[in-house]
């Protein structure tokens, strides 16, 4: 059998050992010069985010109507202007750090973006949504196949998942992301403390650096590990990054930290995947104050805190930071005061770079027949923007990659964001 990296190596990104136990992706041989220098941050709000309460038609009657408890008073909403149909819009009165960045003109917010015929699954969805494939028969992620198109060698930390498994969106046929949730788990694991650790550390390195080229099996093992220390060492190296500001003290705001130390202190890495949870609403969805109202408080601290952070450091203007969710959710309430799952959605982009503003047109919903706004009865919000639109945009316009050939051979119309 051909011995090759994938077959020799696999498993997830947690420590490298002396045993040889390293990553698929650590054993890459060298890195390679970066194709951009502009980075991506993916932000997948897990659970399908009810985009009304994100993105509010606040001067719709039916808005209120058909969401007695979970209606925001016109008055608590943050205005941000009408889209091109003359429909008033706000954002949350708890996204205050958004709206600031909306107002310097850095936030983009895109409406009714979906497909045709919504799944409504989270599984479904939200492989349709990584894939960019609405047939669902694609198995490697969009941005995997991304990372696969450039050339050869790929840096192992060009991509940094920050989660604990692989998303699909990464998932490619040839390049293995790494999973790095924290920088503390990514390290040389060894029994020895102090002085002897770090002598077994500089032994193992020296040892890896004779590559025998007569020897494949035993070169592999040595570029594996030369790669691995390597690597190791430029994580850790984040762990020391001094943020311009605090950053909020929860998950989201861990990872964004991490990202932000992993670009200012220029690893190599420039595809970054987060997520943040917890937006399946069925019930008690407390938009005005509680659970949801607290998700957007969490959205809104990280978001602020790393985008301030990198303008404080000038790399601002160098990062695109793109939110998705696997659907939206139904336009009227349910019993339990929450939401199900629907269509049509918003999506939020904000970088120094991006062209802010309101893109597309927001549903009128009034959900009387023939409404083209409105789907499934006039219970769920139809999509304008196919969600491909916005991924060819970000691959064309920021990533300077071919869309079409990303996109299974399909062109998509691109927005003027970025």
């Amino acid at each position: 059998m051909k011995i090759t990296r994938r077959t020799f190596v696999k498993g997830g990104v947690t420590t490298f050992t002396l045993g040889f136990m390293a990553p698929a992706l650590l054993s890459d041989m060298a890195r390679a010069q970066a194709a951009s220098d502009k980075n991506l941050v993916i932000l997948n709000l897990d659970g399908g985010i009810d985009g009304l309460s994100v993105v509010i038609p606040y001067q719709d009657p039916f808005y209120f109507s058909r969401r007695p408890s979970i209606s925001l008073l016109p008055q608590t909403v943050l205005q941000i202007g009408t889209d091109t149909s003359g429909r008033a819009l706000s954002l949350h009165p708890r996204l205050t750090g958004l709206k600031k960045i909306y107002d310097q003109g850095h936030l983009a917010v895109t409406q009714r973006v979906g497909y045709a015929n919504s799944s409504r699954s989270h599984f479904v969805g939200g492989d349709i949504e990584a894939t960019a494939d609405v047939t669902n028969q694609v198995r490697f992620g969009w941005v995997g196949r991304y990372l696969d198109s450039l050339e050869a060698p790929i840096d192992p930390l060009y991509a940094w998942n920050t989660t604990s498994s692989t998303p699909r969106t990464l998932l490619a046929p040839i390049y293995d992301a790494p999973a790095i949730p924290s920088i503390a788990g990514y390290n040389y694991r060894t029994n020895n403390d102090g002085a002897e650790g770090t002598l077994e550390k500089a032994a193992a390195t020296k040892i890896s650096s004779h590559i025998p080229v007569n020897q494949p099996h035993v070169a592999l093992v040595q570029q594996s590990m030369a790669s691995a220390l390597a690597t190791v060492d430029r994580v850790q190296s984040v762990g020391t990054y001094k943020p311009s500001l605090t950053y909020p003290g929860n998950g989201l705001g861990s990872a964004l930290q991490m990202v932000a130390g992993a670009i200012v202190k220029n690893v190599g890495t420039k595809i970054f995947f987060v997520r943040l949870g917890g937006f399946d609403t069925h019930a008690a969805q407390q938009t005005r104050t509680g659970y949801f109202f607290n998700l957007m408080a969490t959205l809104d601290d990280g978001l602020s805190a790393f985008y301030n952070d990198l303008t404080n450091q000038g790399l601002a203007s160098n990062t695109l930071i793109m939110s998705f969710s696997e659907f939206g959710r139904r336009i009227s309430e349910s019993s339990s005061a929450g939401t199900d799952h629907g269509a049509g959605n918003n999506v939020l982009v904000l970088g120094g770079s991006v062209k802010g503003g309101i893109y597309g047109t927001a549903a009128d919903l009034n959900p009387y027949p023939g409404n083209p706004t409105l789907e499934s009865s006039g219970n769920d919000i139809t999509y304008q923007t196919d969600f491909r639109s916005i991924y060819a945009t970000v691959a064309e316009n920021w990533l300077q990659a071919d869309a079409r050939a990303l996109l299974g051979g399909n062109t998509f119309p691109k927005l003027a964001f970025v």
